[in-house]
């Protein structure tokens, strides 16, 4: 098992749903996990750290040269995940590709110019959520086979996520929505809610498709009131929230 207790705990602090959920897996299946969700973590911060783009560009590129690094397999530079993501690529055989679109898919958050279509956007929550829940799934014996259905319940599980950050995003000066009228917003939830529960992924994965726990209801909420995206009130009770969560874990599904 990987020492991930660094990665655990940014994780906790800085992604505590995600914290969560992963803490509801066993513990032998929590490094690559927590791994994967601290990089994701590290990610996200990035463009946020300065309001200077280049800044955040510069820091995104930092992190996509760990990644050239660790697939050429020679010296990577140090930070508190770096080895654990080192370890974390060998031993499940996770894409670097994957792991830098990750990264450069985050330069969208460091500008302010919108999507250019729906393409544009479903490729920025391919490459962010879809990434991340596929590279997940591998660590938990994921195959090939199952890509294709990871994928699609993961772009509902981005759809939620993104939906529900569609206010602090506005807030920041960003261009979320390629539609942000209520007609607009349902047209996405609903186009999420049909990926996510069309989508039919083993349970054998549940350990990281639970990172979506709450996308479902979430999406419900956005086409039955969709003026809680723009008000910043898409959010789940916090009783029904963990009770939800609590549910799926002691039944083993996602």
């Amino acid at each position: 098992m990987m020492d991930y207790a660094v990665c655990a705990a940014l994780v906790e602090k800085g992604d505590p749903d995600r914290f969560l959920a992963t803490m509801a897996a066993a513990p032998a299946l929590r490094g690559g996990l927590f791994t994967l969700a601290a990089y994701n973590l590290e990610l996200a911060r990035a463009p946020w750290a300065s309001k200077e783009p280049m800044i955040a560009e510069m820091r995104l590129q930092w992190w996509r040269d760990l990644i050239d690094e660790i697939a050429a397999k020679g010296v990577v530079r140090t930070h508190e995940i770096s080895a654990s993501l080192v370890q974390c690529v060998q031993e499940f055989g996770l894409s670097a590709q994957n792991l830098d679109q990750m990264a450069a898919a985050r330069l969208w958050d460091a500008y302010t110019e919108p999507f250019a279509d729906q393409d544009d956007f479903d490729e920025y929550i391919d490459h962010t959520a879809g990434h991340l829940m596929w590279m997940a799934c591998q660590t938990l014996g994921a195959q090939p086979d199952d890509e294709r259905s990871v994928r699609a319940y993961a772009y509902g599980v981005g759809v939620a996520a993104w939906l529900a950050a569609v206010a602090d995003l506005v807030e920041r000066g960003k261009i979320p929505l390629l539609d942000g009228r209520d007609e607009g917003v349902k047209s996405l939830a609903q186009q999420g809610l049909e990926r996510l529960q069309s989508a039919k992924p083993s349970r054998n994965f549940a350990p990281a498709l639970r990172w979506g726990w709450q996308a479902e209801p979430l999406l419900k909420l956005a086409i039955k009131s969709p003026e809680r995206v723009g008000d910043g009130s898409l959010y789940l009770p916090e009783f029904s929230r963990k009770a939800r969560l609590l549910r799926k874990s002691v039944l083993g599904r996602y």
